[in-house]
């Protein structure tokens, strides 16, 4: 653990280890559970530190599986609420989070919005993760500008839809540009609810009026990605098809690193639908790249 673990405090629960951290604006919870090296996983859309409660317990064996609230989302607090965060912003914060609890290089699951923010980490800090599965990032960036600004108008659109119909019009709409199957039945069994209760509307409401407006004014150098130290392992959803935004996005950052592109069980969300097979996919990846 480095100095600047200074800053945060922990207790230990059940589950593993909970703590906070002061980062410039905000205060970051954190969870930290399992024995191993880290994993860090940077959720997707609304996901806080609870997103992949299926996911971890089939990697704790092999990882230290740090996940943590999105500044923004749930228990991270924000000193001027209502602050729309650039995604650059948002990889310092994981910068920081991955400094106060560990001296070594971390490995990295992000998902699509999570993705991205591994992505700019790569960029900016490449030495702190030695590798980085970026499942469909949704990083407009990486598209020629034609396909970019369709993509970003699309965005723009849901955020309108969720102004004037709020979230039961938004869903569907943000299914169909991501293409998600809300019908979810071709799911693990067993999975953990997670019911639409007022803290996922309240992340849901933040993450589409200012993490939408964060990738549309997004900063991310793709040349940048092209040298970075860390290894960049682009990922798709098999059941994502290959007419929308995310899918495009994972094939384009493959084609930017001249690099294959690796197939996970389920689709958009598959880390959360399959997560024992995502689980067992994601292993292997990282056996090999160690």
């Amino acid at each position: 653990m480095s100095s600047t673990a200074t800053t945060s405090t922990t207790t230990t629960a059940a589950s593993g280890r909970v703590g906070t951290l002061r980062v410039p604006g905000a205060v970051l919870h954190y969870q930290l559970q399992g024995s191993g090296p880290l994993l860090l996983i940077s959720q997707s859309g609304e996901g806080d530190a609870d997103r992949t409660v299926d996911l971890v317990p089939h990697l704790t064996d092999a990882f230290t599986v740090l996940t943590y609230d999105r500044r923004g989302l749930s228990r991270s607090r924000l000193d001027e609420p209502g602050r729309t965060t650039a995604l650059a912003e948002h990889a310092e914060d994981v910068h920081r989070l991955l400094a106060a609890v560990t001296d070594e290089p971390a490995l990295m699951l992000g998902c699509s919005l999570g993705a991205v923010i591994g992505l700019h980490l790569a960029a900016q800090h490449p030495g702190q993760v030695a590798a980085l599965v970026a499942h469909e990032p949704v990083a407009p960036r990486l598209l020629p500008p034609d396909l970019r600004a369709r993509h970003e108008a699309e965005l723009a659109e849901l955020q309108a839809v969720y102004r004037t119909g709020g979230l039961a019009a938004a869903f569907p709409e943000m299914a169909r540009v991501l293409g998600i199957d809300l019908s979810r039945r071709d799911i693990e069994p067993g999975l953990t609810p997670q019911p639409l209760d007022d803290r996922r509307r309240a992340n849901f409401g933040y993450f589409i009026e200012h993490d939408f407006s964060a990738i549309i004014q997004d900063t991310l150098d793709p040349e940048a990605l092209a040298g970075s130290a860390t290894r960049i392992i682009p990922a798709l959803g098999e059941a994502t098809p290959s007419t929308v935004f995310d899918h495009q996005c994972a094939t384009a950052l493959a084609d930017l690193l001249d690099t294959g592109i690796q197939i996970f069980p389920g689709g958009h969300n598959g880390n959360s639908t399959h997560p024992k097979a995502y689980a067992a996919r994601l292993r292997g990846l990282l056996a090999a790249h160690r």
